[in-house]
């Protein structure tokens, strides 16, 4: 029975300890280590390439103009016949993982292949063609996988790029780009990349993370998460801001989603990322200029024309430019409860760059008037890091209050206090409620979310340790079980 026969048949079983031959699943679910393999096969290198020789001069050079039965077919063909030639004695589970290279290295990403396959793995990181980084379950580690040089990684590179419409070479030698499976690609050759060409690929989960996965990971508690879940629910307009890889979008994603059903929302990106599951939603998604310089659609001219899509709502995947003004003014005249994320260290320095994002747009507007469209449009900030250990954490809550003279009023409502490190090199902390009573309280009880205002501290400071809930968590009960 050929590989192609066996698709979807189940998990790859154990090596068997003889020679007898075990069957195999074929090659949608092998998940292929070329170091072991290369550890059993003798000239690895040689039968891949003989095979990919023969496989052109068999289909062509172009590969991608039949489906990939038709070269899976092909592959295992010409393996069985190399085999039979060289008089090489494999068993079946080895000739399918070699046709699994070789296929990977033909239609697929090549080395990176296993790499996605691996759930486990959120991010990707190659520094030229022989060096591979993973960041697995928050760890970076560098990864037994490499290219055979770096015109394979440039083949890898251009069939990324291929297949969305763009191009990558000396007179554009960046680009963003995203997977099939909507991971985000960013990718630069030299002579930027000094080492040889780099890819970075930020992985997604196939299934959209809820709120219970935020609190099981430790990103924040129940209370935390039912207060938050309120205050989405009664629009109030929020930025959840952070570093490079702390888990903004992910936690936008998981806000975004306790937004009513009932409610029109528009998403405007960069990348498609965010995965609601409202009915009445429309995505947007910028595009980049063709290979002529034309066509680009920033996303500015996004969220301008997602003010005239009658929205309830306007989610902005980041602001990080001009747009910034755009959804400032969408808070501020009706769309309360939009969000967005940014790149900022802490909440003050959110809101400084906020202020700073906008006067690079050439707006003539004074300080003042933007300072009082910030406080008018924004009202919570969400702030998160990503700790040492690699934990996502919910490090601030805070409330705008209000503007005196020419400064925002800012306000902690709950922080994250990382008290050490275990011997194991796990960070140590509690969330801590500030004790004080946020202004925005009654405006949740006037939209029907009547949160007890004993969850912030009755007098002084509440302690929260861990994933310990105090008397008033029957409310984050609810708002999870929701």
């Amino acid at each position: 029975m050929l590989l192609v026969d066996k698709l979807n048949k189940g998990k790859l079983p154990e090596k068997p300890d003889s020679g007898e031959p075990a069957a195999s699943p074929g090659l949608s679910s092998l998940v292929v280590k070329p170091g072991n393999i290369a550890g059993r096969i003798p000239n690895v290198d040689k039968i891949k390439k003989t095979v990919h020789e023969r496989l052109i001069a068999s289909l062509g050079l172009n590969s991608d103009n039949y489906s990939a039965d038709v070269v899976q077919r092909a592959i295992v063909q010409l393996v069985d016949e190399y085999c039979d030639e060289a008089k090489l004695r494999l068993t079946k589970y080895d000739r399918d993982e070699l046709s699994e290279l070789i296929l990977h290295d033909v239609l697929g990403l090549g080395a990176l292949e296993s790499l996605l396959s691996d759930p486990e793995v959120s991010e990707i990181m190659v520094n030229g063609p022989k060096t591979i980084f993973i960041e697995r379950r928050g760890r970076i580690t560098q990864a037994d996988l490499e290219f055979e040089s770096e015109i394979e990684l440039r083949r890898v590179i251009d069939r990324i790029v291929a297949r969305i419409g763009r191009r990558v070479d000396e007179s554009s030698p960046m680009v963003d780009a995203r997977l099939q499976d909507g991971s985000r690609v960013n990718i630069v050759i030299p002579p930027l990349a000094v080492q040889g060409s780099s890819i970075t690929i930020r992985k997604f989960s196939r299934v959209p993370y809820k709120v219970q996965d935020l609190v099981t990971f430790g990103t924040l508690n129940a209370d935390m998460s039912s207060f938050i879940r309120a205050c989405v629910r009664s629009r109030i307009s929020m930025v959840v801001s952070g570093g490079t890889g702390s888990g903004k979008t992910t936690t936008l994603n998981v806000l975004s989603n306790f937004i009513p059903d009932t409610e029109r929302v528009v998403t405007v990106e960069d990348t498609a990322e965010l995965q609601l599951r409202q009915r009445n939603l429309v995505s947007l998604e910028a595009r980049s200029a063709n290979v002529e310089g034309r066509g680009a659609v920033p996303i500015r001219d996004l969220v301008v024309n997602a003010l005239r899509m009658r929205p309830d709502r306007i989610v902005v995947g980041e602001c990080r430019a001009g747009e910034t003004l755009d959804m400032l003014q969408a808070m501020n005249t009706g769309h309360d409860g939009s969000m967005t994320t940014v790149h900022a260290n802490s909440p003050k320095d959110a809101l400084n760059r906020i202020e700073t994002m906008v006067i690079m747009t050439g707006s003539d507007l004074p300080s003042q008037a933007i300072r009082e469209q910030i406080v008018g449009g924004i009202t919570l900030f969400v702030q998160q890091a990503r700790l040492r250990d690699g934990r996502r954490v919910v490090t601030h809550i805070s409330e705008i209050t209000g503007i005196s003279g020419n400064q925002i009023q800012l306000q902690d409502i709950c922080v994250f206090d990382q008290t050490g490190i275990d011997t194991e090199g796990n960070v140590l902390g509690t969330f801590r409620w500030t004790g004080v009573i946020p202004k925005l309280l009654p405006r949740l009880k006037a939209n029907g979310e009547d949160f007890p205002t004993a969850i912030f501290g009755q007098s002084g400071l509440q302690v929260i340790e861990g994933q310990n809930r105090p008397a008033a968590g029957e409310t984050a009960r609810r708002a999870l079980a929701e």
